[in-house]
């Protein structure tokens, strides 16, 4: 398995056992180094934006002291959502490596795909997305679909 999903998987198992938000854990990457992580924290923050590559490329930013993630690479748990997905691409984000599918996020309880319908679907950015170790983040969305009394963001 890729060991920056490995952390992007850590990441999101330590959100959901604190009980922070979804299954959804982000790794930012650049020269080869992590420069940021993150992971939801919509249940624990009351916002709807604090998604786990919304939490990731802050963390980035504010350690690299730019807005500017160029040469930079994103691994995350779950495929982007579209409100991701656009913060990827504003914050210069070269690559995007994914393990669940927007399918998946839905199947668990998540509205990612709904959106992704009515913003008009990602088929031009296929170059820009990249699935990697789906099974792995499999067992971490089971793991969360587990949890009883959980709020769904």
């Amino acid at each position: 398995m890729n060991k920056f999903m490995q952390l992007a998987i850590k990441e999101a198992k330590k959100g959901i056992l604190n009980g922070d938000g979804g299954p959804f854990g982000a790794i930012v990457v650049k020269n080869g180094k992590m420069v940021g992580k993150g992971h939801n924290c919509v249940v624990k923050k009351h916002d709807p934006t604090c998604h786990g590559e919304m939490e990731a490329i802050r963390n980035a930013c504010k350690k690299l002291n730019t807005f500017d993630l160029s040469d930079c690479e994103l691994y995350t748990t779950g495929e982007p959502c579209p409100m991701c997905l656009a913060g990827c691409l504003w914050a210069n984000i070269k690559k995007v490596y994914f393990g669940c599918t927007i399918l998946d996020n839905e199947k668990i309880g998540f509205r990612d795909n709904k959106f992704d319908k009515l913003m008009g679907g990602r088929k031009s950015l296929k170059s820009y997305l990249s699935q990697i170790d789906r099974d792995e983040c499999l067992k971490v969305f089971k793991e969360y679909n587990n949890i009883k009394d959980k709020v769904n963001y």
